[in-house]
């Protein structure tokens, strides 16, 4: 049978505990030099790579008002990797102007979901200029998440 005072004592400890684990995690975080953003873009839909620009912009914009650096990564996996393809992206445009005006932001591609693509549709995918390859988008994601970075699925 457990008495109050247990009760009491273990929830204190319990408590405790957390604090100090809390504490451990911003302390961690707080030694980090940057943070980031990864933005995941997996569907081909056109309104759906547009907000991701405007995320990208946004973002940037919300962050340098408070004077504070934020590393963006758009990372296209799937279908989404029609944004990044030089023969199929309707964004070409409005991609490269992003990238100038924001030094800390990087394109990356899926390359499994880019020979996926090239096998079925017996063509090389040519890349956007900016645009690199990762093995795995969806690893790259979880890669950069592990890290501390915040996540937006466009």
């Amino acid at each position: 049978m457990t008495t109050l005072s247990n009760r009491l004592s273990r929830r204190g400890l319990l408590a405790g505990a957390s604090i100090l684990t809390a504490g451990g995690t911003t302390a961690a975080k707080e030694d980090r030099l940057v943070d980031g953003v990864v933005i995941l873009i997996d569907s081909n839909e056109p309104y759906v790579m547009g907000h991701a620009v405007s995320y990208s912009a946004n973002l940037a914009r919300h962050f340098a008002e408070k004077g504070t650096k934020l590393l963006i990564e758009v990372v296209a996996n799937g279908k989404g990797i029609d944004v990044f393809r030089a023969d199929k992206s309707s964004i070409i445009e409005p991609l490269a102007t992003l990238r100038q005006s924001l030094p800390n932001l990087s394109y990356s591609m899926c390359a499994s979901s880019k020979a996926i693509a090239e096998a079925k549709e017996q063509i090389s995918i040519p890349l956007i200029a900016g645009a690199s390859l990762v093995p795995f988008g969806i690893g790259r994601v979880v890669e950069l998440q592990l890290k501390g970075w915040a996540y937006i699925h466009a």
